[in-house]
């Protein structure tokens, strides 16, 4: 640990609630890796923070096993350790009927939003459980579709459903190395991505609809909120959402 602060890693760190949140965690005083498929992205947030060498941007593809591996051996040699990992980066499939979704395109949402999880898991634990001090938190970014899918979303909402599967499973298998598991679920965050929900989103009757959005910066919040608590406390799952959108008897 350097200093008073921690080592967190943020997956899909160069934009919407990876941004959010290595923002809120650099002006807490962390040391955060910035990790992401685009380099340009995650420096831009590097610079944005004007935390100095406390960010730094490691271009990844959480989805390659070695990629993963590289991200956590070169965080351990910049700053020692890693105490947090947020399980960010996903990607969403076009909003199509299922019998109408190509196998390249459920494979890719299969191996972002759950493979890459599990190798980002499997890292941090490798790491964690070796160090000294032992342990440290995993917070997994799972969805509002990890408990209630949409239409037209069953490449998404399969992977968000097995994200939970693997957050309360390593939750179970961290206990005795003190690795903290939880999950984040959120609904509606004012990403580039969910701007379409402003314009209208399909509902579980057909119709379509808009819906509100809350300010991504509260997400990052929640997610400093969750990384800030102590190893013997874990929150497992939060729900963060819009308070007008459709979720409870969504439809």
């Amino acid at each position: 640990m350097l200093g008073n602060k921690q080592v967190a890693i943020v997956t899909g760190a160069g934009t919407g609630i990876g941004r959010a949140a290595a923002l809120a965690m650099l002006k807490d005083g962390y040391h955060v890796v910035l990790a992401g498929r685009r380099p340009e992205p995650l420096q831009a947030v590097a610079t944005e923070s004007g935390a100095g060498a406390r960010a730094l941007a490691v271009p990844t593809d959480v989805s390659d096993e070695a990629s993963v591996r590289a991200l956590f051996d070169t965080t351990v040699e910049k700053f020692g350790r890693v105490d947090v990992l947020f399980n960010n980066a996903g990607v969403g499939a076009p909003a199509v009927p299922l019998e109408e979704l190509t196998v390249a395109q459920w494979k890719n949402v299969v191996d972002i939003n759950l493979t890459g999880m599990f190798l980002c898991m499997q890292q941090a634990f490798r790491v964690m459980k070796t160090q000294t001090p032992r342990g440290g938190r995993i917070i997994n970014n799972g969805s509002i579709s990890a408990h209630t899918p949409r239409p037209n979303s069953i490449a998404y909402t399969a992977t968000k459903h097995g994200v939970m599967g693997l957050t309360k499973t390593a939750s179970l298998d961290g206990r005795k190395f003190d690795i903290a598991v939880g999950q984040i679920d959120v609904g509606n965050a004012g990403t580039e991505l969910a701007q379409r929900m402003t314009q209208g989103v399909m509902q579980a009757n057909g119709d379509f609809a808009s819906e509100p959005l809350m300010d991504v910066d509260v997400v990052g919040q929640s997610v400093l909120y969750m990384a800030n608590l102590p190893l013997e406390i874990n929150v497992m799952f939060h729900t963060v959402m819009a308070t007008k959108m459709p979720f409870a008897g969504r439809g």
